[in-house]
């Protein structure tokens, strides 16, 4: 049973917070182990995996990123090992970035850490609104339009992986000045 199911919402990039929020504090009560203390060890074990999933659930549908690979991996669209190629022309981009932060790594230079810094965040910014974008009303595509809007998600959520090593670099960089 996936997340949303267990919830009995339909899978959405965006569920709505109130109700996600709602499911989680009924079936926190609704499979509280304290109340089930006298029943059978097979129910307790019950009640508690129900109890974990329960956290877990709501851990993941209340976090965006963790809700869009989540949503990926159920879509199929994620899978272990997978050899992905993304866009020749980001790939350039990111490799001129991560040059440019090899050389301050040798000769600092606050000022180029802070204009690499804001080229990044622009970056993450664009495709953060191309991500809002792709996923706003994607519970009311038909399945042909959300295989499509999952191939382009799927492309910035790696892309956007990327980006994130690229921002860990900077923030050694940043403590090391």
């Amino acid at each position: 049973m996936d997340y949303f199911s267990f919830y009995d919402l339909p899978v959405s990039f965006h569920p709505d917070p109130a109700k996600v929020k709602q499911q989680f504090y009924a079936l926190s009560k609704k499979y509280h182990p304290d109340f089930y203390i006298n029943e059978s060890e097979e129910k307790q074990a019950e009640v508690l995996e129900l109890s974990t999933l329960n956290n877990k659930a709501y851990q993941l549908l209340s976090d965006p990123q963790k809700r869009l690979h989540y949503i990926l991996e159920l879509k199929g669209m994620l899978t272990e090992g997978e050899q992905y190629n993304l866009p020749q022309e980001f790939l350039m981009e990111m490799m001129e970035v991560n040059e440019e932060l090899m050389d301050l790594q040798f000769d600092p230079d606050a000022a180029k850490l802070a204009a690499i810094k804001a080229q990044v965040a622009e970056i993450s910014s664009t495709m953060d609104t191309m991500l809002d974008r792709l996923t706003d009303g994607f519970e009311g595509q038909d399945s042909a339009a959300q295989e499509e809007t999952l191939k382009e998600v799927k492309d910035l959520y790696l892309r956007k992986k990327y980006l994130t090593r690229i921002n860990d670099s900077i923030v050694k960089l940043d403590a090391v000045r």
